[in-house]
């Protein structure tokens, strides 16, 4: 899990640990979560509702064009129906790393 930052590199790219907050008034990206056990999140808000994937595939569409990656490039990898979610990040390991660190500061 992360320890300083809300992501950690991979060989394919970065796996992000996200707080997502569902129904909200915009989708954006709102800033870093201290879990209370030293684990870090990035908190991320969509309109969507938490019904038929619908939240998690906003996500992925929000997560994607800040990334500046494809959707395809973007994998749920767990928390599908909780809000502590893990995603894959496909890409640029180092380019990623850089935007999250800055998302990570917002």
């Amino acid at each position: 899990m992360a320890g300083a930052a809300p992501f950690e590199t991979t060989a394919e790219g970065i796996r992000l640990f996200v707080r997502l907050t569902p129904k909200s008034s915009a989708d954006r990206v709102d800033g870093v979560a201290d879990q209370g056990d030293g684990s870090l999140r990035l908190k991320v808000r969509v309109r969507a509702v938490p019904e038929d994937g619908k939240a998690n595939a906003a996500l992925g569409v929000l997560l994607a064009k800040t990334f500046g990656v494809a959707k395809s490039d973007v994998t749920l990898v767990t928390g599908a129906t909780n809000r502590s979610k893990t995603l894959a990040i496909a890409g640029d390991p180092d380019k990623l790393a850089e935007i999250a660190a800055s998302l990570s500061r917002s």
